[in-house]
């Protein structure tokens, strides 16, 4: 009888052993982060990551273990080492495949680093400045800014609820620069609109974390569920449909995907057009329904006021020359980051220094942009939106080098120029004849964690828009 209890007992004690003398133990965090994830996985799956996750770096300042395999951390150095080291930082978690599309890896889902570079390589002069910059993108972009204008105009004498609109600009613009000419017209073509309602509607935080915490769990639902919450047929139709068309703009990614099919599997040049659609509707349209939200606050009219100036005063100047409205964009996504949750790395499998700690090899590793962009030391009252803080000199090179929305190093996010300019053409073209107030419908702008991006609460932003005289 004895037997039976001493090997159980005898587990636990190892158990508590190797959790007690492991590495991680010296580091700060609550006692029971060191025995299990659970609490951990349960905010993810309650849509509190981000806030659960930020709270602790409160408490126990720039380094935080989150489990018995998992640390987070918030300061430059450590977030420059995961992110930069080597070109590309450490490698990428299995977290990443959930990104797949079409059943295929995309730049996104990518982990091993060859294949990543490779695939870099062939899309990076897509997403260069210089070709986001060429004429035909920013004229289709300007023409989509003043439709979307117009829808804004026109709903409920000029009360409009953003969200639809915004995430119909996103939709197209992006479309636009995939497929041109063959890019979808959800600002004014109704049936391209419910592309947008499904890809911008879908609950994409539970069963993605379902898929990656338990796989063989989310097969089973998965067989009395037919329609999942992630489905989008409608967007792959449109997806695999423009993909195969004949006849794209030289610019477009299409064109240089279809130039390298012999280098790619069949379906990676509609599974990448997807992967990056579907960013970005969700990082263009949240963020500008956030900031413009933020600027129709009462008291931030005059941030309107300062930016309606520099706008009607730059005639002969390209959108990109205007400082104020950069400092605007820039202080949007430091305030309210599209995505502002976790991006998780390995450590190298020899193990590594992070902020004087060693961390063994396989240990998940990450910084959050919702963090890094309240360090109070770097950017004083962190809570207040104020553009004129990135016009200053002063901590000029702290204040970049910590700005994480787009992340940063090999990895960073591809889409950063294209996404820029949609948001800076769209704001030049509202801001500078029209002002926005707060809707007669409160909306709710708090953040709803999804897998990796964050929306309004809700999914409305309600804005009035009346015109300067």
């Amino acid at each position: 009888m004895f037997f039976i209890y001493l090997v159980p007992l005898l587990s636990l004690i190892y158990f508590l052993y190797t959790r007690l003398t492991s590495p991680l133990a010296k580091l700060p965090g609550p006692l029971y982060t060191l025995f299990t994830p659970l609490y951990l996985i349960y905010n993810e799956f309650t849509g509190n990551r981000r806030l659960y996750v930020h709270s602790l770096h409160t408490i126990h300042g720039p380094i935080v273990r989150l489990g018995p395999n998992e640390i987070s951390f918030a300061s430059y150095e450590a977030m420059k080492e995961i992110y930069t080291s080597g070109g590309s930082g450490f490698d990428r978690t299995e977290f990443y495949e959930l990104f797949k599309q079409f059943g295929t890896k995309t730049l996104f889902s990518m982990p091993p680093r060859g294949e990543h570079s490779k695939r870099k390589r062939i899309l990076a002069d897509r997403y260069a400045n210089t070709n986001v910059m060429r004429p035909e993108t920013i004229e289709a972009l300007t023409v989509r800014a003043r439709q979307c204008l117009q829808n804004c105009l026109a709903e409920d004498g000029g009360d409009a609820d953003v969200y639809v609109h915004l995430h119909c600009f996103a939709l197209d613009g992006a479309s636009q620069h995939l497929f041109a000419p063959n890019g979808t017209n959800s600002l004014s073509d109704p049936e391209d609109l419910k592309i947008m309602e499904e890809m911008s509607y879908a609950d994409s935080l539970r069963a993605p974390y379902l898929e990656y915490y338990a796989p063989g769990l989310a097969a089973f639902f998965d067989k009395f569920n037919s329609k999942r919450s992630r489905s989008v047929p409608l967007a792959n139709d449109f997806v695999l449909g423009a993909a195969q068309k004949s006849n794209p703009a030289s610019y477009s990614l299409i064109s240089k995907l279809h130039s390298k099919a012999s280098d790619l599997e069949e379906l990676s040049a509609p599974a990448e057009c997807m992967d990056h659609l579907a960013a970005g509707i969700d990082t263009t349209g949240d963020g500008l329904c956030f900031l413009m939200h933020e600027l129709s606050l009462p008291h931030n009219m005059h941030i309107q006021q300062k930016l309606r100036e520099e706008i009607n005063s730059s005639e002969g100047k390209s959108f990109d020359q205007l400082p104020y409205l950069d400092a605007v964009v820039k202080e949007g996504l430091r305030v309210f980051p599209p995505i502002p949750m976790s991006f998780p790395r390995y450590t190298p499998d020899s193990g590594t220094t992070l902020d004087g700690y060693y961390i063994p090899g396989r240990v998940i590793v990450s910084c959050q942009p919702w963090t890094l962009h309240k360090d109070p030391h770097v950017f004083p009252s962190p809570e207040l939106f104020n553009p004129q803080r990135w016009l200053e000199e002063e901590g000029e090179l702290e204040r970049n080098r910590m700005f994480f929305a787009f992340s940063q190093g090999a990895r960073g996010c591809i889409g950063k120029h294209l996404a820029l300019a949609e948001m800076k053409i769209l704001l030049r073209e509202v801001y500078g004849t029209y002002q926005t107030k707060l809707g007669k419908e409160k909306a709710d702008m708090r953040l709803d964690d999804q897998i990796i991006s964050s929306r309004p609460k809700g999914q409305k932003c309600r804005l009035a828009f009346e015109k300067v005289v």
